[in-house]
């Protein structure tokens, strides 16, 4: 019997250091696979340090902006006049309206720029106004530029136009190899939204440029802010975009897609005639001309990350650490975030949890996991529920029935609604932020950001009034019971509805926002 069960562990025995060696050996080899792979698909940066330096266009007091907007500037020389771009279609009628009223330049920087119908309708515009003798600057991040190397090509192409892609890959067939030898270069991005038109009226906020940000099909897409601001907060804008567009980080497209063959950007499709119909009818449009905007003046802040970001320096110059997070500790009676990307850390939660301590009344509102597009950023909030609610943190989540998305965007929700993309902040019903800046560890540390912090009690005390209004009918509270367990309180039909899971969500989903949170991966969320 002894010698029996010897040799039954003798056999067990062998077995698993053979399994082990077989492992060891089959991760190295993999290892060494994609270190041979990384060698052999690596392609340095082009040298660029000959490239051409630019500086935005000072305002012609003749041109059509200028003659209706200088008297006005004028009167307030040291404020900002800020209007609000709350409505979808409207953010981009207004950017339609910007860059046909330009007589003198154009200057765009975006993360996110599509090939679709708002999409190409920009490019169309663009190139329309560049005809017209309008210099056009375009700044995009490479990180969502796949399949767009014809289009970049096209709009780079004109005498009036010229393309930088930020940080680029120069993988341009399959990205992902690129992150085998460039990963900590690649994994930082340029998540800036802005457009400027004669260096005198700036859009800048949350939304991108592509038709789930601009309702350009069926539906209501990405519940977003922007804001239309002229005067002082301009002038810093456009410095700001001289230091990115003039930034090592900024490659001048042509050395970075090469000869690729530009596309054809002629057509019109019929959603895009409409929108070219409706902006005849835009009251942006008519006001822009009018030179009657209803500006709100006011105090507004810059507030941009240094380009040289995302190579890991300047970081003294971090918007979270140098303004948003002394302006959010500072509060003395609220503070409401809305964020669709909410990764706190623990750094954040402790923060939150001492104003909440201190009587202070904070607000939390961001995607529930079913309107979240990355399940895996969910579960960077998903840990730290229990204790921000334990200490007196209202949460709040935006239902996916909110409003609805349309089935080209559909497929990575487990829903039919809305995902909440706006990134703003208020404190104390006076300091209210638009901006490109989630908060989470990514936008803290590892992007840059760009936004506006603006002191008015007329802007800021709106969003207060929007969340407390909508609390119920288009989110979920979240609340912990006796026990400690998390409940999702609700409006429907007239009656509280209380659910006990992740509302709207599979368990497929759930399981991925469980194994992601045991992960150490908070730092890249």
């Amino acid at each position: 019997m002894f010698v029996s069960v010897w040799k039954f562990e003798m056999t067990v025995l062998n077995f698993t250091k053979k399994w082990i060696k077989r492992m060891a050996v089959f991760l190295i080899a993999f290892v060494l696979i994609l270190v041979l792979t990384a060698l052999l698909t690596y392609k340095a940066l082009p040298d660029h340090g000959a490239k051409s330096v630019s500086e935005h266009i000072k305002p012609n007091p003749q041109g059509a902006i200028a003659s209706h907007l200088l008297p006005a500037l004028a009167k307030e020389p040291q404020k900002s006049g800020i209007y609000p771009l709350a409505n979808s279609r409207d953010a981009f009628l207004a950017r339609l309206a910007l860059i046909e009223t330009a007589s003198q330049s154009i200057d765009l920087q975006y993360y996110i720029y599509h090939d679709d119908i708002s999409g190409r309708l920009l490019s169309q515009r663009l190139l329309a106004a560049a005809d017209r003798g309008v210099r056009v600057r375009l700044l995009l991040d490479d990180h969502t530029m796949a399949g767009m190397d014809g289009v970049i090509a096209a709009l780079d192409d004109h005498d009036n136009i010229e393309v930088r892609l930020f940080n680029p890959y120069m993988q341009r067939g399959f990205r992902p190899l690129g992150y085998l030898s460039d990963f900590f270069r690649l994994n930082r991005r340029m998540h800036n939204k802005s457009l400027t038109a004669d260096s005198l009226v700036s859009i800048l906020g949350g939304r991108n440029i592509g038709d789930e940000y601009f309702e350009a099909t069926s539906g209501v897409m990405f519940a977003d802010l922007d804001v239309a601001v002229v005067g002082k907060a301009v002038d810093e804008m456009a410095s700001d975009f001289d230091r990115y567009w003039n930034s090592k980080s900024a490659y001048e497209a042509r050395s970075i897609i090469g000869n690729v063959k530009a596309a054809d950007l002629s057509g019109t499709s019929q959603e895009a005639q409409g929108y070219i119909d409706l902006l005849t009818e835009s009251a942006f449009m008519k006001a822009l001309q009018a030179g009657d905007l209803p500006f709100v003046w006011a105090d507004a802040t810059l507030i941009s990350d240094h380009p040289d970001k995302v190579i890991g320096k300047r970081q003294e110059d971090n918007i979270f650490a140098k303004h948003i997070a002394p302006l959010m500790s500072q509060a003395q009676d609220e503070l409401i975030i809305v964020s669709p990307y909410f990764v706190p850390t623990r750094q954040g939660e402790r923060m939150l949890s001492t104003l909440a301590g201190s009587g202070k009344s904070v607000h939390v509102l961001t995607n529930t996991l079913a309107a979240n597009d990355v399940a895996v950023v969910h579960s960077g909030y998903a840990k730290y529920r229990k204790e921000l609610l334990k200490n007196g943190v209202n949460l709040y989540e935006l239902k996916d029935s909110a409003t609805v998305k349309p089935a080209k965007v559909r497929g990575v929700y487990d829903g039919k609604g809305a995902s909440l993309h706006a990134k703003t902040f208020t404190v104390d019903n006076r300091y209210l932020y638009v901006g490109s800046f989630n908060f989470d560890p990514r936008s803290a540390n590892l992007n840059t950001e760009l936004g506006l912090l603006i002191d008015n009690p007329q802007l800021a005390s709106v969003l207060s009034q929007k969340l407390h209004e909508d609390v119920r009918a288009n989110v979920y509270e979240v609340k912990l019971d006796d026990h400690g367990k998390l409940h999702w309180y609700s409006q429907e039909d007239g009656q509280e509805v209380v659910s006990d899971k992740e509302p709207q969500s599979s368990l497929s989903r759930r399981i991925q926002v469980w194994i992601a949170s045991r992960l150490p991966i908070e730092w890249l969320l």
